[in-house]
């Protein structure tokens, strides 16, 4: 995946510029589908969907769907599919903010957990050990 440039970067860019028109010249804005950033992990990682949806522990009727942009995921099932993907932190919020659902916010304690899983590498299976131990609401229900 080619390098993108900070948010930040650009907001103050966006800010800086004479008109709106100024700035969408520049051509930074993207229009990344969520079912092409799912194609590009995967492929960048050498998995398959059956890889993801048995790691995130999905239904696959529900993974194919999410791959193929007929379906977007909730937020659980996004972050799911992140630990099934093994993503670090940055391409987990960017997998969240394409799905269309709030990023992960250290100020939420569930989300805080979350974060701290993702950025030391664990697995789907941990990082519910730890919410389950902590007293929250686990990513995978056994009843999906």
């Amino acid at each position: 995946m080619p390098a993108e440039k900070l948010t930040e970067d650009l907001l103050e860019r966006l800010l800086a510029a004479t008109s709106p028109e100024a700035y969408l010249a520049e051509g930074e804005t993207l229009d990344r589908e969520l079912k092409d950033y799912l194609h590009e992990l995967i492929d960048e990682r050498g998995m398959t969907r059956a890889d993801v949806y048995r790691a995130a522990k999905l239904n696959p009727t529900v993974v194919y769907d999410i791959f193929a942009g007929k379906s977007r995921p909730g937020r659980d099932n996004a972050l799911m599919l992140a630990f099934g993907m093994r993503c670090d932190l940055k391409e987990t919020q960017r997998l969240l903010r394409l799905a269309g659902v709030s990023e992960l916010w250290p100020k939420v304690r569930r989300d805080a957990i979350v974060i701290w899983c993702v950025e030391h590498g664990m697995t789907l299976n941990e990082c519910d050990e730890e919410l389950w131990r902590l007293g929250e609401k686990t990513l995978f229900d056994s009843e999906r």
